[in-house]
């Protein structure tokens, strides 16, 4: 029996990708990655990632359950699975944030990747294959889309910490907590978060 024939790849170019080739490489992982995964554009790097598991997303559900019952606007909506654009080591990054908190209305267009700037509150919940990111580089992102909170959730250091008041490439404040413990949001949000119930 004949083994099927290898398909054939366009030839890599040798030396550094300059930020062009980037972006369409990344727009097709993008196309071809299969539902449910996520592709990001993180400080000139693609990074794929699998879909989360059932811990992670029960942590995501508590945290939009508690944002939406406790927010004090009625004009806040809590988004899930929407592309950001924020600055990076390339002309733009590209990221999917666990859950974005912004006005009504903010993402209601057909583009896939959204301008950051009325976002108040990102959150990340880490995974092993992307704590490194959110971490760092995703700090260094959202500080620089200028978003006014930061919530880091991260289940390998049984940790929670609140990044707020963005300088530059950094967050003039970082608290951290004991997961367990209530986490007092910052304005905009103004209200705590029990990550008891995580």
């Amino acid at each position: 029996m004949a083994e099927p024939p290898v398909p054939e790849h366009p030839p890599v170019p040798s030396g550094r990708l300059d930020a062009r080739d980037i972006e369409d490489a990344f727009t097709q992982l993008s196309t071809a990655a299969p539902d449910g995964w996520r592709v990001e554009l993180i400080e000139g790097e693609i990074h794929v990632t699998p879909p989360a598991n059932g811990e992670h997303e029960e942590y995501v559900s508590e945290v939009n359950r508690q944002v939406t019952l406790r927010q004090r606007s009625q004009e806040l909506r809590n988004y899930s699975g929407i592309g950001l654009n924020v600055p990076g080591a390339s002309q733009t990054g590209h990221v999917i944030p666990d859950l974005v908190v912004a006005p009504k209305g903010t993402f209601d267009n057909k583009e896939e990747w959204h301008d950051p700037s009325t976002v108040l509150l990102v959150v990340e919940v880490t995974s092993d294959s992307t704590a490194g990111n959110d971490r760092v580089k995703k700090i260094r992102g959202y500080a620089r889309a200028a978003i006014p909170v930061y919530l880091l959730i991260d289940r390998e250091a049984g940790q929670v910490t609140v990044c707020a008041s963005p300088e530059g490439d950094d967050y003039a404040t970082k608290s951290s907590y004991k997961m367990g413990l209530t986490v007092p949001l910052p304005a905009p949000l103004g209200f705590d978060l029990d990550t008891a119930e995580f």
